[in-house]
């Protein structure tokens, strides 16, 4: 008789001492997880107006203290986290962890860790922060369509590190899917994605991208002389709330178990001049009664898909406010790097905006083809088309990015007849030159990002969905990069002062994402 009750080793521990998937975890639960294994403290994470997780660590000391922290959660500074938008007069705030984030730390296995939501004095979700903006826009999209917005990330940093030997020396823009001994931070990534994966059950694969650089050129002592190593994560498709904290939970995780190697990772969507920069591309789907919709009967893209898509080409122009937020994510947007520079959709073109990528729908089961001796048919309940927006890189504020992609797409669906001429307008095809017909020009600055952003409020304004304050800060925010031609002011410089001022302005700022 064939076992079931598999166990696999990168198992969620929470759901292995429970017997419980996260969705069913109570204060119970907890209760036995922290008497199972000892532990002595509860850490709350949450995330701040620039993106970044936060923490706060409550140590264990009775029964009723834990039942009551995560029955109600603790205080904060809410204009410490979030100045510029909430005034010191009325900044108090809650945060109250979410049941189905805890996870045992990785880095401190005497703690039990939860994301957090942010709520008012009045026990009401803070309408500023940027869970409550993403909850707000999910729930929206939610009524108004009647159908789900599910998400992917393809998440892509840099691993910099002192090369000990300089052995097995990979090319410039030769790092793509490259193998020990070429790539010389395997077992860090390989450390990164184990943790990741037993926390989240969310990974998909992770492999080295084209980027690597041998000898960083840099002012900074942090970088200079140093190797990187470029590596992408890829997450599998789920709730799109769920991937805003998989992701953020992400970072923290890569950068602590860098740290714990000497090694420093950045997600700063660019390290060099001539070496590929850090994207953070979303892969979305959406899903009627659990079914994804993106394609019709007969495998082509359904009326939806390109509702949808007609959207996305609506909001761009402005939606590089939140997912381009540095001055160096304008030197990654150019021509030649596989990154977008003008609002399009192509079923392959890497150099589009958006990118409808392989699923799987006209061959599966390939195996079979190669591997005689596999007899039976894997079936699958649904199909894995996804939509790709490919303008958003390591510096995108995760929460707000992915909740203009939701208005974007609700626009598009509400407004079928628009968004249908604007996807058929957009469209373009594998030939290069079919880049060059009449397409809108994607910001080439934050400068430029913000005047788009304010000229288009009442994109992310409707409905309450985004404060006028929030979009008040963060046009503030990009204005103050000050970076209004800075591909033409950079082209002017002679060759080497124009690279020691790119590097200059890639490397100010390291960890800003």
């Amino acid at each position: 008789m064939q076992n079931t009750n598999l166990y696999f080793v990168l198992e969620n521990q929470i759901s292995a001492i429970t017997g419980k998937p996260k969705n069913e975890w109570t204060r119970k639960d907890f209760l036995k997880v922290i008497q199972t294994l000892q532990l002595e403290r509860i850490t709350f994470h949450y995330v701040a107006s620039d993106g970044k997780p936060r923490q706060m660590q409550i140590p264990i000391q009775n029964k009723f203290q834990v039942e009551s922290v995560l029955a109600d959660g603790e205080r904060v500074d809410g204009s410490s986290l979030f100045k510029g938008i909430v005034e010191v007069g009325s900044s108090d705030l809650y945060v109250v962890p979410i049941y189905k984030s805890a996870f045992i730390n990785p880095f401190d296995n005497k703690s039990l860790d939860f994301f957090c939501r942010f709520f008012d004095r009045d026990g009401n979700p803070a309408n500023f922060t940027p869970d409550n903006i993403l909850a707000k826009a999910n729930e929206y999209f939610k009524s108004k369509t009647g159908l789900n917005l599910k998400a992917l990330g393809e998440l892509e940093f840099y691993l910099i590190y002192d090369m000990p030997k300089r052995m097995y020396i990979l090319g410039k823009q030769q790092g793509y899917h490259s193998s020990p001994p070429f790539a010389k931070t395997t077992h860090i990534v390989s450390e990164i994605a184990s943790i990741i994966a037993k926390i989240t059950n969310s990974i998909k694969y992770f492999h080295n991208e084209v980027g690597y650089i041998e000898n960083i050129q840099s002012e900074i002592p942090e970088l200079s002389g140093k190797s990187a190593e470029q590596v992408e994560i890829e997450f599998h498709l789920t709730d799109i709330e769920e991937l805003a904290y998989d992701l953020v939970l992400s970072t923290w995780i890569i950068r602590n178990v860098a740290y714990q190697y000497n090694s420093i990772a950045t997600f700063f969507p660019k390290i060099d001049p001539g070496h590929a920069g850090n994207g953070l591309h979303f892969h979305l789907a959406l899903t009627k009664n659990g079914k994804n919709i993106l394609l019709d009967p007969s495998g082509n893209l359904s009326q939806e898909a390109l509702m949808a898509i007609g959207g996305l080409c609506h909001y761009a122009p402005s939606l590089t406010a939140f997912g381009n937020t540095v001055a160096a994510s304008y030197l990654r947007l150019v021509p030649g790097q596989e990154a977008p520079t003008k609002v399009c959709w192509s079923p392959s073109n890497r150099s589009s905006l958006i990118r409808i990528p392989l699923a799987w729908t006209k061959a599966n089961n390939l195996a079979k083809k190669i591997n005689p001796q596999e007899t039976e048919t894997l079936e699958y309940e649904d199909n894995r088309q996804t939509i790709e927006f490919r303008s958003p890189d390591g510096s995108a504020l995760i929460h707000l990015i992915l909740s203009g992609l939701i208005l974007a797409i609700e626009w598009g669906l509400s407004n079928p007849q628009r968004s249908l001429q604007l996807a058929e307008h957009y469209k373009v095809t594998d030939d290069p030159n079919s880049l060059q017909k009449d397409l809108e020009v994607l910001g080439k600055s934050c400068v430029e990002s913000a005047e788009k952003l304010l000229q288009k409020r009442n994109h992310y304004e409707r409905d309450g969905i985004f404060p006028p304050k929030v979009i008040d800060y963060y046009a503030k925010i990009l204005l103050s990069e000050n970076d209004k031609d800075l591909n033409s002011r950079l082209i002017s410089l002679p060759e080497e002062e124009r690279l020691i001022e790119s590097r200059r302005i890639m490397h100010r700022n390291l960890h800003k994402c």
